[in-house]
């Protein structure tokens, strides 16, 4: 019996769903918007309004203890200097969750959850300076093999 049992386990040992939900959090403060089944959503939305709380108390303590959580530097950074400073008169409901049919291949709900008042240049901002970035280095490996 699962009796006490709150979350889902997704099919997943729990090793990695905690790595998921880690990556899941990272991936929602770069890009603010993160498109995903709609189960995983619903897991990941306790977890990420906790890392805001954090962003909005600062102080080394909290930065540690994100930092513990979602092991990522530039993520961490912009959680405590950008979104906790955005949130600081909000009490909870940073998150929404929606619905947005169902995956092509295996007819999964799927859902889009994100930031309330999100930054709308955020989505697709640091892709789009990786790919800039690297576009250089392609037409100089061009240039080098002609």
């Amino acid at each position: 019996m699962r009796h006490a049992k709150a979350h889902r386990k997704l099919n997943r040992t729990a090793e990695h769903r905690k790595a998921m939900f880690a990556n899941m959090a990272a991936s929602l403060i770069t890009h603010e918007q993160v498109v995903t089944t709609l189960p995983k959503a619903k897991d990941l939305r306790p977890i990420f309004e906790k890392l805001i709380t954090l962003g909005k108390k600062g102080g080394l303590h909290a930065r540690r203890r994100a930092i513990a959580e979602i092991k990522d530097q530039a993520a961490v950074k912009k959680l405590f200097e950008v979104i906790g400073p955005r949130y600081k008169d909000r009490n909870g409901g940073y998150t929404r969750i929606v619905k947005a049919g169902f995956r092509y291949g295996d007819s999964a709900p799927v859902a889009v959850i994100e930031l309330v008042d999100r930054d709308e240049s955020a989505k697709g901002k640091e892709d789009r300076a990786r790919h800039e970035a690297s576009k250089p280095a392609e037409t100089e490996a061009a240039e080098a093999a002609a």
